[in-house]
Parts: C-alpha cells; structure tokens; sequence
C-alpha cells in the first residue's frame, strides 16, 4: 500500500507540526509517495523560504509519474458536476486521477477529497 500525502497535508505539517504523529509513522514505514504536481505546489514556498533541507527530502521521496488522461478528467469533472460539486479544482482532479492509476489511497486534509471519494472511486487513508 502506498499513500499519496497531499499538499495539505505537507503545508500545515510544516507550518504547524499538527498530524506529525501521524505523517512521520507513514515515513518512518515507507508508505508515502509524492508526485510532480504537489512537488510544483511545495517547491517554490520552501525556495522562497529558503529550505533546501526540505527540498532535498522531498525530492528523495518515491515519486509516481502523471499520466494525465484528459477523458477521465473531463468525466471526474462531469460526475462531480452533476453532483453539486462545482468548487473542485483540476489539480485536485490530476492527485485523485493519479492516486487511482497507481493503485494508491490520498492522505489529505483537503476537504474536496473527501466529497469526491464516492463518485471518482478514490481512496482516502484512515491511519
């Protein structure tokens, strides 16, 4: 089993060490993985902040690849549409797209997974 930890997650265990237990168990037993897209959302924040140490561990975590498959897109979107979910964003759509293809579940705090988790079929960690 390999979680994704999203964006969310990474920002407020930094800001504020708030689901540190939680995080470090799943580092400290491999199960985490990152992606390019939240990578594109950490790494600038953390340069600007100066944060190399950081950025290298990030950069040291296993990584899956986006293969970004446009139709299922448009059909996550379509779905969460027709449900009364108009506020979730494409890049949210890419993680939860990404996170099935690898057969991975999402560690997030991010609101928007929680809706979507029925109806795009993703699953949502319960560490």
């Amino acid at each position: 089993m390999s979680i994704l930890v999203d964006t969310s997650v990474w920002v407020e265990y930094f800001r504020s060490g708030n689901n540190f237990e939680k995080l470090d168990f799943l580092i400290d037993e491999n199960l985490i993985v990152i992606n390019d897209l939240i990578l594109a959302e950490l790494i600038p924040f953390l340069k600007i902040k100066n944060q190399r140490k950081i950025i290298k561990l990030l950069n040291n975590i296993n990584k899956i690849e986006i293969q970004i498959k446009w139709d299922q897109l448009i059909e996550f979107q379509y779905k969460c549409l027709k449900n009364g979910l108009n506020g979730v964003g494409i890049p949210d759509l890419i993680i939860a797209q990404n996170a099935k293809q690898n057969h991975c579940e999402i560690y997030s705090l991010d609101n928007h997974f929680k809706l979507i988790k029925d109806i795009v079929k993703i699953k949502l960690t319960h560490v």
